[in-house]
């Protein structure tokens, strides 16, 4: 069965934006991503369109997990993580203790402490901004498709070069991608040409999902009515 295909609409983007998933074969470690998303797409994405991929199919491809039984939280990261927003990246203690490991204790304390005084004055976040790509880098293991489902994704290596190299296999514009159902995205990387802020746009209502869709794969088209402009809006001008 085809995976469904949506119309895009959101601010900043013109009518004619579709969103179609490309359910694919399950990414493991060591998979050639750029042959892969060529095979997956082959008939479906043309040169003007974005490809998109999920950033944790790319970590893990470049084998940025670990399953969370590997991992042993301490006395502390469990305190941290049983008191962070149910939405929280690090309310998993598996989480939190890799970002102290990576952050160290005390940088983790500090913006822990630093959270709770915002939230006194109406200010959130203050954990995320202070530790920064500390804690981004590092995804909960909550909804991540089986075989997955108990591993921590880091972030990917290099997205700037994975989308060029996805571009150039496919014969169209790629983009590494962070989507979520909380209508946040993000573009990690992409190839020459596309237009950043078109393609959050495009992924705000999070066509690849967030459970077990097994679509890690959304390609982004622009499909003009007569009269429309020509040029696609996902692509800069030239």
């Amino acid at each position: 069965m085809s995976a469904p295909s949506f119309i895009v609409q959101g601010s900043g983007l013109p009518e004619r934006v579709v969103a179609l998933p490309v359910r694919t074969p399950l990414i493991r470690n060591g998979d050639d991503l750029a042959a892969f998303t060529a095979r997956c797409v082959a008939g479906i994405a043309g040169p003007q369109d974005v490809i998109c991929i999920s950033e944790t199919a790319v970590a893990i491809a470049q084998g940025r997990s670990i399953a969370a039984e590997a991992i042993r939280p301490s006395a502390l990261a469990r305190f941290l993580a049983e008191h962070a927003g149910p939405y929280s990246t690090v309310s998993q203690a598996e989480s939190m203790q890799l970002v102290m490991e990576n952050a160290g204790a005390l940088r983790v304390l500090t913006a822990a402490a630093a959270n709770v005084a915002g939230r006194l004055v109406g200010r959130r976040g203050d954990f995320y901004r202070l530790l920064g790509p500390a804690v981004a880098e590092i995804d909960g293991y909550t909804g991540t498709l089986p075989p997955y489902e108990r591993h921590i994704v880091f972030g990917p290596l290099d997205a700037p070069a994975v989308a060029a190299s996805i571009a150039l296999a496919c014969a169209a514009h790629a983009a590494v991608v962070d989507a979520n159902d909380l209508k946040k995205a993000q573009v990690l990387g992409a190839s020459e040409g596309v237009d950043e802020a078109a393609v959050r746009a495009g992924l705000l209502h999070n066509p690849h999902g967030n459970a077990d869709e097994q679509t890690p794969l959304v390609v982004l088209k622009y499909r003009p009515r007569r009269g429309s402009p020509a040029h696609s809006p996902l692509l800069k001008a030239c």
